[in-house]
């Protein structure tokens, strides 16, 4: 390094005037890469506007700014080039223009596959976001073959790096077991996409929520109240889950309604099926399709009425619940308009008029 800065301070004291033409150089190739960045990206976006894919639009973002210091290597390269510099001072820019140009291009798609991964997996079949953990494998894959790639410009070798780290590998798996079985746990949960962020799912232990992330470590819920629900990766591919957005979002609701035996069952079906059919309009989150059905079970002969129970279909898990209110309230005020008698539990006792019979202490 030494004979590289004085190479080059012998050459400014004896050469100075001999710069002037490569700084000539630099300036006109960085003034006219500008001017054809600025006119090709204004291009760009306006092509990647008009596109109903967000790929397009992610690329052009993603090499905007590495485009602009590839202009400025390439300017500095060919007035070095033209400066007839000392070997010395040529080799070590060179390969300092390099290493710049392949860090800056490891930056760039690392941070595109981890974007690219996140847009595909909104635009899948699932059409759920991908976990932070996709994301980092792929930005961590990119890193790792623009390091090697690096090291490998600079002529030193890996083979001893992979041996040492092959050696010691073992002791620290075995040192961070339950940290690398969350791991690929987790890896698993993500590449299944059995379980996705956005679900919401309930564990076979009860805990229920909103999947918000898929880590390296654990998979964070939400549940319905706010609060969180942290699980490590192990134990969720262990569990029994129950996903309430799989294979659809739609969920089956089930209303039972209780009418007094005096009632005509084929009048309080068609009641229960008109109430449904009306609010399937005007109630958020109530489908129309599958169409809403009234049956005379379970188990339809009660002790003390005829039991019902409407069935429809809501849009998801979460419209259950309001969905599931206003039914009950506008079934309860049309059975009463109509004169039909929801009936409570009663009992009759008979009484024969003679006296009980003392019981004999045991």
């Amino acid at each position: 390094m030494n004979s590289f800065f004085e190479a080059i301070t012998r050459y400014l004291t004896t050469h100075g005037t001999d710069l002037l033409l490569p700084a000539a150089l630099f300036f006109g190739v960085l003034l006219v890469g500008l001017v054809a960045h600025r006119i090709v990206f204004g291009r760009l976006r306006a092509w990647a506007s008009k596109s109903h894919s967000k790929l397009e639009a992610l690329l052009v973002e993603a090499l905007h700014g590495p485009v602009f210091l590839w202009i400025i290597i390439l300017a500095i390269w060919l007035a070095t080039d033209l400066s007839r510099l000392p070997p010395e001072a040529t080799r070590w820019s060179g390969r300092a223009l390099m290493a710049l140009w392949i860090v800056s291009l490891t930056l760039m798609l690392a941070r595109l596959a981890g974007r690219m991964v996140q847009v595909y997996a909104q635009h899948s079949a699932s059409a759920a976001p991908a976990g932070s953990l996709a994301q980092t494998l792929a930005t961590m894959i990119v890193a790792l073959l623009g390091g090697l790639t690096l090291l490998n410009e600079f002529g030193i070798s890996i083979t001893p790096y992979l041996a040492a780290l092959g050696v010691g590998g073992i002791a620290v798996a075995l040192a961070l077991q339950d940290t690398l079985s969350n791991f690929f746990s987790g890896f698993y949960v993500s590449l299944a996409r059995h379980i996705r962020v956005g679900d919401f799912i309930q564990l076979e232990s009860n805990q229920k929520g909103y999947v918000t992330d898929i880590g390296w470590r654990a998979t964070t819920l939400r549940e319905r109240q706010g609060n969180l629900i942290v699980i490590p990766n192990n134990k969720l591919a262990q569990s029994i889950v129950t996903n309430y957005h799989l294979p659809t979002p739609r969920v089956m609701l089930q209303i039972p309604v209780s009418v007094s035996y005096e009632s005509d069952p084929e009048r309080v079906e068609k009641i229960l099926l008109e109430v449904v059919h009306g609010s399937a309009g005007d109630l958020p989150g109530l489908l129309a399709e599958p169409s809403p059905v009234a049956f005379l079970i379970p188990p339809g002969f009660g002790p003390y009425a005829l039991e019902f129970t409407v069935i429809c279909h809501v849009s998801d898990y979460e419209a259950q619940f309001p969905v599931q209110h206003n039914l009950r309230k506008r079934i309860f005020h049309r059975l009463r308009q109509e004169g039909i008698v929801i009936p409570y539990p009663t009992q009759t006792l008979e009484y024969d008029g003679r006296p009980p019979v003392p019981q004999r202490p045991q």
